[in-house]
């Protein structure tokens, strides 16, 4: 049987995201061992990084209430609509298609009914129940989804890279990978994160989305989300990112220092998801926030050019978009909040909402431009990030080489 998570209340939380229940595939005791067992005789396919994310997902119940990939009819609507079109889940919102490819010849040999292997790094990650083969305009899909068909987009890249043929179909998960020993208690189920929040009595929770160490700004928005809310999860991408940014596993040592210097107790949990970036702007923002319901979240920070890449997207579009949804699409709702700075007359840290001082007074440092600073070893404004958090990232680029700092420096200008 898929774990159990959840029949239980929700204790005050935010439900799951449409279902009263969170939905885990992933098996436990004789089913994954009987799931097992078949799947050494069944045919098998690699899937992506990609790919093995969103299973994830889908066996720790973060893509509540999907069952599995995507057939054409929900794919074309998600990408037109950010609905859902077919099942029981006809009508739910979904921003961004969940879908598993695979090459013509392989989809070929495959039948309607059959039941499918999915590999990922030689470890079978679950099985799909064939239900529909199809192909699609993945041009459509990026202009929909990143709003370019530019393949210098990295989502746009693996989108256009991918198998010619989709296998839509339920899934069973057999594996979380390598996430719960690579990161033991930061890796973090929906259900374990629930059961977390109600312990500490916390009905209002919002998330911080981030896939870089968190500088000051960074620190200044969660500590604004603590004002409003009974706590934040801090809540980071495990996944795989592009060429330039910073491994995981630094990223949680720097986000725990700051945690334990800089926050009050029991104000802040620090937690990972096992999702792949797709970089893709106002359309991520929007899946972030669906998730995190999963997570129990009440809340998403939202800033400057959440998940954006290059200039892809304005500052604010993932603000805008979620101005466009109707009142039941979503429950967890946006904690928008502008440009954030330390302003040198205001000695202290301030947003463009707050602070009247000319923005020559302002120290303004993206996270491409600390990465470009700590690759090369240039000066770091010392009301940018905590000096804490600097020593740990000083310390993991002095230990790449000359051709790992060199590929942060020609890919780190295009994220931001």
């Amino acid at each position: 049987m898929p774990a159990s998570a959840t029949n239980q209340p929700t204790d005050g939380l935010v439900p799951p995201h449409g279902s009263s229940v969170l939905k885990p595939k992933l098996l436990t005791g004789d089913a994954l061992v009987a799931a097992q067992q078949k799947a050494e005789n069944l045919p098998k396919i690699n899937i992506t990084s990609r790919e093995a994310g969103d299973l994830i997902m889908l066996g720790i119940g973060g893509f509540t209430p999907l069952d599995g990939f995507m057939n054409q009819a929900d794919w074309q609507s998600v990408c037109d609509n950010m609905h859902l079109a077919t099942g029981d889940n006809a009508g739910v919102f979904w921003p961004i298609p969940i879908t598993l490819s695979t090459d013509r010849a392989t989809a070929d040999r495959l039948s309607i009914g059959d039941e499918v292997a999915l590999v990922h790094n030689d470890t079978v990650m679950g099985i799909l129940t064939l239900t529909e083969k199809y192909t699609i305009d993945k041009a459509h899909e990026c202009q929909t989804v990143f709003g370019t068909t530019d393949t210098a987009h990295p989502g746009v890249a693996l989108v256009m890279a991918q198998g010619d043929v989709n296998l839509a179909g339920d899934v069973v998960v057999l594996s979380e990978g390598d996430f719960p020993e690579k990161y033991g208690d930061i890796y973090l189920t929906p259900a374990q994160t629930r059961e977390i929040f109600k312990q500490k009595g916390w009905k209002t929770v919002a998330a911080f989305q981030t896939r870089n160490p968190m500088h000051r700004s960074h620190e200044y928005l969660a500590k604004i989300a603590i004002e409003i809310c009974d706590g934040v999860l801090i809540h980071s991408l495990l996944g795989a990112l592009k060429p330039g940014d910073i491994p995981a596993e630094v990223r949680q040592e720097a986000i725990a220092t700051l945690i334990d210097n800089y926050f009050r107790k029991d104000t802040v949990i620090q937690a990972g998801y096992p999702l792949d970036m797709r970089y893709a702007g106002p359309r991520e923002a929007l899946l972030h926030a669906l998730f995190r319901q999963n997570y129990g979240c009440s809340h998403l920070i939202v800033g400057r050019d959440h998940a954006g890449v290059g200039d892809y997207y304005g500052a604010f579009d993932a603000q805008h978009i979620f101005d466009t949804l109707q009142p039941n699409d979503l429950v967890t709702q946006p904690l928008k909040i502008d440009w954030t700075f330390w302003c040198d007359e205001c000695e202290a840290m301030a947003s463009t909402k707050t602070c009247p001082h000319d923005e020559h007074s302002h120290v303004k440092v993206s996270g491409t431009k600390l990465r470009k600073a700590l690759s090369e070893d240039d000066y770091v404004p010392e009301n940018f990030s905590r000096p804490e958090v600097l020593e740990i990232l000083r310390a993991y680029y002095q230990g790449l080489g000359e051709h790992e700092k060199h590929k942060v420096e020609l890919k780190g200008h295009s994220a931001k």
